[in-house]
């Protein structure tokens, strides 16, 4: 006898709600600190209050919007303890991905695809996504199934934590992200790990010091 469960359209709605919240924010639409009012989002999207609940429920263990008592729900603004955590988290991750890219040695065409992408970037939003797309690409030439959910885990915040960057310095952005992507490509190309590995991390740092920098 197979066990009873719920139909799943509701639950539909709620992630095609979180992918339109998602969106929006990722968007510029929701600066980090904006608050996100349950009524006003229900009539916006033209749907009720329980799909937008859940999917802000959603997006909160996503780590992209947070949810207090006493002010709603806003979107994340990333306090400095934020950005350290999650700056050496994605070090941890993006260490082995590299190491396992220089050692497999695969096929490097999505990688270079996204570089090529971002010379045709038209506004910082969409360099922020070609960013991250490069980095989807890393893990995925990594071969390594846990890893790239361990990635996809945070990928929301790494995805804010740019945008906070730009919102403080967006044209040193634009004009030294294609470069800086495409040094990382030919970095994994060459095979060497020790330097591959050194550029990724200086490429982490000097987002990083961008948020920093901010905050003293």
């Amino acid at each position: 006898m197979s066990a009873h469960v719920a139909p799943a359209r509701r639950r539909g709605l709620a992630d095609e709600v979180a992918d339109r919240i998602r969106d929006a924010i990722f968007d510029g639409g929701y600066a980090p600190g904006s608050q996100l009012r349950e009524v006003e989002l229900a009539g916006a999207l033209g749907v009720s209050r329980g799909p937008v609940r859940e999917a802000l429920l959603k997006l909160e263990r996503e780590g992209l919007v947070r949810g207090e008592w006493h002010r709603g729900t806003t979107v994340t603004a990333l306090s400095e303890v934020d950005v350290a955590e999650l700056d050496s988290l994605r070090a941890a991750l993006e260490q082995l991905a590299v190491a396992l890219v220089v050692d497999r040695a695969p096929d490097l065409a999505e990688i270079d695809a996204v570089v090529a992408r971002m010379d045709r970037a038209a506004d910082e939003h969409e360099m922020v996504r070609c960013d991250l797309a490069f980095h989807d690409a890393v893990y995925a030439a990594a071969g390594h199934r846990r890893l790239r959910e361990a990635w996809e885990a945070i990928r929301s915040q790494v995805h804010l934590f740019l945008l906070t960057r730009i919102g403080l310095e967006s044209e040193g952005y634009l004009a030294g992200i294609p470069a800086e992507h495409r040094e990382l490509a030919e970095a994994l190309r060459a095979g060497n790990r020790d330097a591959a590995l050194e550029l990724f991390a200086v490429h982490r740092r000097r987002a990083s010091e961008v948020l920093r920098g901010s905050e003293h």
